[in-house]
């Protein structure tokens, strides 16, 4: 039975978060029914009252000047979101929308929108009932909030655009009915609300979080492989060495790569008598690199969890004092940079698996036979995974350019200045795909190099992965079509199967509280 997440706005845990993306049911804690009822009135009395303020009885961007008249604020909110929904691209996968609309609910829910709380239960009800807002990937530049896909978001909600519903795209005027809905009408600020905020980008940063943090752990996993393969030591692994440098994530890989090689026979059979002094940096270095990319991956965590929790609208209602106040939350410049390290971070992941397959394939490196095959020259063995590996990698390194760093003016200069957080984190799960493939390669590899080291074996743990791999992809004896077997064996590290045969006990989390 698929779990449900309880929303309470304001203090969600990544582990919430992370769960919300792999598929449980959202519901919001009714204790925000206050808060939001009472944003609702501020704006009441404010309308009541006539005063000019920005979003309510005013236009937008550029045309925050033009006075709008009492009769037309309905239209206003409508016409925002319509003219809006001006995305483009393909659609954002379904388990991201879904991460969109319930990190929307829980920051409208803190009653600082002004919205009411009909607006939010039909939010919520939609999400409940499995109706997801097909949303176009492209056309956000992280600033005044993601307009142009909570556009699209929001005009679903209004009955205009389309829904997925069971995989299916619907129009959304009939997803609707089926649901037993009715559209959404706004009121005052209402369009606003829904079209500011940084729910798309943070969604798009977390679901490549979340993913980069499934390929960290299974590299851990192939890089402990690919050391007993290549019968490298485990001495960097020392927790002493770790300890002079002091970097936490550098002492939990450490840790992670001693337990996961704890009690090898192919570790214990060249002890003594190797003429080897040092491993290449792609097996002796992986404490200090992984580590890096670990704690990086942490900071990312971080501030992905206070912008998670966080308010981004604009403007704010306070409803204690009446008051309505303008600012910038909507920039998503801790975003833009929280994606650009997690970019930073799998390109790294998919550099250092990379160069220990091909260290692996080359025998004057590893040892082993040329190309991990009983027969070179008659068969090219990995040859060409190695290949392919190499490409993946370099197409991280070409997406991974920070795009926090670029901005263009937009909105006729109003907003001059703008984070691109949308853009950075929409790469990421491309990236994390690309990264998830070279570490399925390395399984391959890493496996069938053991194989040629029987009937020794390695440690229970890692033998444990090698089983599950066995079961599906028997040894390479002669050449055979690769990419199926290629495929199963990245499906073992983006399922979570890799890591979960070896225990998660000795694989160390991105943020303590992303707990499976």
């Amino acid at each position: 039975m698929t779990e449900t997440v309880t929303l309470i706005p304001g203090s969600v845990p990544l582990a919430d978060w992370r769960r919300v993306y792999f598929g449980a049911y959202v519901a919001l804690d009714q204790g925000c029914r206050p808060a939001i009822e009472a944003g609702a009135k501020t704006i009441e009395a404010i309308v009541a009252k006539g005063d000019p303020v920005y979003g309510i009885n005013t236009g937008f961007g550029k045309l925050a000047s033009v006075r709008i008249g009492a009769s037309d604020l309905a239209t206003l909110q409508r016409n925002i979101v319509l003219s809006h929904a001006a995305g483009v691209g393909e659609p954002l996968p379904v388990p991201v929308v879904k991460l969109v609309m319930a990190l929307k609910l829980a920051s409208l829910a803190q009653g600082a929108s002004g919205i009411r709380w009909s607006t939010v239960e039909h939010l919520a009800s939609c999400l409940k009932v499995g109706l997801v807002p097909v949303i176009p990937g492209q056309g956000s530049v992280g600033a005044s909030g993601d307009l142009a896909p909570l556009a699209h978001m929001t005009a679903a909600l209004m009955g205009v655009g389309e829904f997925f519903v069971g995989g299916e795209r619907m129009l959304a005027e009939d997803a609707l009915a089926q649901a037993g809905l009715s559209p959404l009408v706004l009121g005052p600020k209402e369009g606003l609300a829904l079209l500011n905020g940084t729910q798309v980008s943070t969604a798009l940063a977390l679901a490549g979080l979340f993913e980069a943090e499934r390929v960290l752990r299974a590299a851990l996993v192939t890089g402990a492989l690919a050391t007993d393969a290549a019968k490298g030591s485990d001495g960097p692994f020392d927790p002493r060495i770790q300890q002079l440098r002091r970097h936490r994530g550098q002492i939990e890989v450490a840790e992670s790569l001693r337990a996961l090689m704890q009690g090898s026979a192919i570790r214990a059979s060249h002890l003594t008598n190797d003429d080897r002094v040092q491993d290449p940096y792609c097996l002796r270095c992986q404490p200090q690199v992984m580590g890096a990319v670990l704690d990086l991956l942490r900071q990312a965590a971080a501030t992905l969890a206070t912008e998670a929790n966080g308010v981004s609208d604009n403007p704010l209602v306070f409803s204690d004092s009446g008051e309505v106040i303008s600012g910038g939350n909507f920039h998503a410049e801790p975003v833009a940079f929280a994606a650009d390290m997690i970019a930073m971070a799998l390109c790294e992941i998919g550099s250092l698996a990379e160069r220990r397959i091909a260290m692996l394939v080359d025998p004057t490196l590893s040892g082993l036979p040329a190309f991990l095959t009983p027969k070179p020259g008659l068969n090219s063995g990995f040859m060409i995974p190695q290949v392919t590996a190499a490409a993946l990698v370099s197409e991280n390194k070409q997406r991974a350019y920070p795009a926090s760093v670029d901005s263009i003016p937009t909105s006729a200069n109003q907003e001059d200045h703008v984070s691109m957080a949308t853009h950075g984190a929409r790469r990421l799960l491309p990236m994390a795909a690309n990264a998830a493939n070279v570490i399925g390669i390395e399984l391959l590899a890493a496996v069938q190099g053991c194989d040629f080291h029987a009937p020794m074996r390695s440690s229970e743990r890692l033998e444990r992965a090698r089983a599950l791999l066995r079961a599906s992809v028997p040894y390479l004896d002669d050449d055979r079509h690769m990419a199926p077997e290629m495929e199963q064996a990245t499906a073992l590290v983006t399922s979570g199967a890799l890591e979960g045969a070896i225990g998660n006990d000795v694989l160390p989390l991105v943020a303590e509280e992303v707990a499976r």
